[in-house]
């Protein structure tokens, strides 16, 4: 081994030492924030801005991602407004609020606070994928695990005019709708999709058309 050999010996396992270091040292210390439980996973704890923030920009791009694919329908049907309103009623409104429905101890409790749909715009195709596969530990649902599509786009052309609703408007279209019925649920009948509705003449909603108010069903006779 020569003299300049020997010289840059030591040199290289300072090297190789140093990588090391810059590798495990950031390793265990992720190791110890773990073990220490040092992130609090209290659901009235808020996370920290970067946190809040990190989180919220992947959501939002892996939503926008998956769902920039789907193909929305029309969503002006009268029929379709009727029954999303009975299945939000029953599944959706306790965390989503509706017009003229104040908080719940359940929309308070839940951390990420879930959006008020009677105030917030929708984007129609995002909609869908998020009701359909729902969002990881954030309280929201896959309901595409008991619903068809043509379900699912019930409740995407309810929520898209909800907030335009006004608690009058809200609760004539929950009262003169069956409720929870959709395909999946307990007694359900499957409900017409979008195409089948206009292929059998189905009024649609002409633009600045009131909301549609339709008749409630006649009672029994006792």
């Amino acid at each position: 081994m020569t003299n300049t050999d020997a010289r840059a010996a030591p040199r290289t396992w300072k090297l190789r030492w140093a990588i090391v270091a810059l590798i495990v040292v950031p390793l265990l210390g992720v190791a110890a924030f773990i073990w220490f439980g040092a992130l609090n996973f209290a659901g009235d704890v808020p996370h920290s801005k970067p946190v809040f923030s990190l989180i919220k920009l992947v959501r939002e791009r892996s939503v926008k991602v998956q769902a920039a694919g789907i193909s929305v329908p029309a969503l002006n049907s009268k029929e379709a407004l009727v029954r999303g309103a009975g299945n939000y009623e029953a599944m959706c409104v306790q965390c989503h609020l509706a017009p003229g429905k104040s908080e719940t101890e359940l929309s308070r409790g839940l951390y990420p606070s879930p959006p008020n749909l009677s105030r917030s715009a929708v984007q129609p195709a995002e909609a869908f994928w998020t009701i359909k596969h729902g969002i990881k530990a954030s309280g929201m649902p896959a309901w595409g695990k008991s619903m068809s599509d043509a379900d699912i786009w019930n409740l995407v052309a309810l929520v898209k005019q909800l907030p335009s609703m006004d608690p009058e408007n809200y609760n004539e279209l929950v009262s003169s709708s069956t409720g929870h019925a959709h395909t999946g649920a307990p007694g359900a009948k499957a409900e017409m999709g979008h195409n089948e509705m206009e292929a059998e003449g189905h009024t649609e909603m002409k633009q600045g058309e009131a909301l549609p108010v339709p008749s409630p069903p006649p009672r029994a006779s006792s």
